[in-house]
């Protein structure tokens, strides 16, 4: 490597010139330009220009010249800032610690192992594995870091609740002892029992920051499935498809088959979880509101939906009105947003009786 000191001595004797000289041609002290030749000062940008004008050159080549000297001086070990920000990039560890989900370590190795512990894996080059069916913005795609990160911790949570098995026979008595509840905002509170009875865990685990998780379906187990909710959009019609959603994932053994599909192609990958989702969303919304009772009333009432229709349809079919409204809005014949005074919150209700971790309910590292 050439130093901007040597490439001076050389353009100096090119030319016959002295270090006096060049002081003069750039008007300079003489004992700036001699610093400069022995490293002890830095090339500036002005000085740069001048270099640049006495010899003929580009102000670049002298700003190269000295940002690789410089560099070249440095003696850090900067394996600790690789760790930590290969560490960043593989979880959201900051947002982890702030939670409780694990404990903040002295050393980046430390935090390392903790986070490895977290994810169950050996290292930060295995890929975390869960067998999940989620719910989020954009479904086909693979998982985040922070989506990953929830549904581990909601993994975590849900093996700390002790539970009967699992009959998959008694999914469409569930489906249905479900709905019953969705007609008023309290019933919520009764969801915990009614998953416990039928051998499903249920937990409440709060989003991560753009996580933009609703929901996954997974099984600790095959026998041990577990359905976890983020209430990350505090509304009535969204929490009930959500629920239902999952579900219909555990109903149809979604997460199994999909994580067993894994090792086909990944062209099929995309399209065999875009049609589960898919199935998903049609069974959440007729087991919510039997599809030819909405299709009915959209065509006697539509495109103008009074509240007091909404409200009449809902109490005929035994449904809470922000649920038939959220519906009406998926399927584009209302306006998101419109009659928003329909869409009671539901957080309170449901994690007054559900395990929870989040909204300043935290469970230590070691408790889940």
């Amino acid at each position: 490597m050439v130093t901007p000191g040597e490439e001076i001595r050389r353009r100096l004797q090119d030319r016959g010139w002295t270090q006096g000289d060049l002081a003069q041609i750039m008007d300079r002290p003489p004992q700036t330009v001699n610093q400069i030749i022995q490293g002890k000062k830095a090339i500036t940008p002005d000085m740069a220009a001048a270099l640049a004008a006495a010899f003929g050159t580009t102000p670049d080549l002298w700003m190269q010249l000295e940002s690789q000297f410089r560099l070249s001086l440095v003696k850090v070990d900067t394996s600790p800032i690789e760790k930590r920000a290969r560490l960043c990039d593989y979880a959201p560890v900051k947002e982890m610690i702030r939670r409780g989900w694990i404990a903040a370590a002295e050393s980046v190795e430390e935090q390392e192992r903790i986070v490895c512990q977290f994810f169950e894996i050996g290292s930060l080059d295995e890929v975390p594995r869960i067998v999940a069916a989620m719910r989020k913005s954009s479904p086909s795609t693979d998982l985040s870091p922070s989506q990953t990160a929830w549904c581990f911790r909601a993994r975590h949570v849900a093996k700390s609740l002790p539970i009967g098995g699992f009959d998959e026979k008694r999914m469409g008595a569930m489906k249905r002892d479900l709905r019953i509840l969705a007609a008023y905002p309290a019933e919520a509170q009764r969801i915990p029992t009614i998953m416990r009875e039928n051998g499903i865990r249920f937990v409440v685990v709060e989003h991560l920051a753009g996580s933009k998780v609703d929901g996954a379906a997974f099984w600790l187990d095959e026998q041990s499935p577990t359905i976890a909710v983020s209430l990350r959009l505090d509304r009535m019609d969204n929490f009930w498809f959500t629920l239902m959603h999952e579900c219909a994932h555990i109903d149809h053994h979604d997460a199994i088959s999909i994580d067993a599909e894994m090792g086909h192609e990944e062209r099929e990958q995309p399209l065999m979880k875009e049609t589960a989702e898919k199935r998903a969303d049609e069974d959440a919304a007729a087991a919510l509101i039997p599809p030819d009772e909405l299709d009915s009333f959209i065509r006697r009432i539509g495109p103008i939906y009074a509240k007091p229709n909404i409200i009449q349809f809902a109490h005929r079919i035994k449904m809470h009105p922000g649920i038939i409204l959220g519906q009406l809005q998926y399927r584009a014949e209302i306006k998101f947003g419109a009659h928003h005074e329909m869409q009671p919150k539901i957080r309170a209700h449901v994690i007054s009786t559900a395990l929870t971790d989040g909204w300043g309910v935290e469970l230590s590292p070691g408790s889940a």
